[in-house]
């Protein structure tokens, strides 16, 4: 099992604390880290990203591949933290909650949520606030 998180960034993050906020979606939701990794990086790389695998020519707050099937989880997520600053800066919250939440929501993607339908991003989004009220409850 090997989770692995970089910051590609200046930023300073809390990489234990993504860590194990990874580890706590894929746990809870019966899956396990076969090889996994985690990008923080800015929207330089992310829009690069998202242009090259998706033809979308933006910066985004997250982008996850899924290379396996399976609760052994192989894949990879990148993270923009310019894209978190803004987005805690617009809904006037935490920037550290806003890093959790959108990191939440990566390891959703990477078990298979999906946010496509409004139904679906619904159920990630009741999803990511019950991981948040379940991590602050520690």
């Amino acid at each position: 099992m090997t989770l692995e998180i970089y910051n590609s960034t200046k930023r300073q993050i809390p990489e234990e604390l993504l860590e194990k906020a990874v580890l706590l979606v894929l746990e809870q939701e019966g899956y396990s880290a076969e090889s996994v990794v985690g990008v923080y990086c800015g929207n330089k790389m992310i829009q690069r990203i998202n242009r090259e695998f998706l033809e979308h020519d933006y910066p985004t707050d997250t982008i996850t591949f899924r290379y396996n099937k399976g609760s052994e989880v192989d894949g990879e997520f990148y993270i923009s933290l310019d894209v978190v600053k803004e987005n805690a800066a617009k809904f006037n919250v935490d920037f550290q909650d806003e890093l959790l939440r959108v990191t939440f929501h990566s390891a959703l993607h990477l078990i298979g949520y999906d946010d496509q339908t409004p139904e679906d991003r619904a159920l990630m989004e009741e999803k990511e606030a019950f991981y948040l009220q379940y991590y602050h409850g520690q």
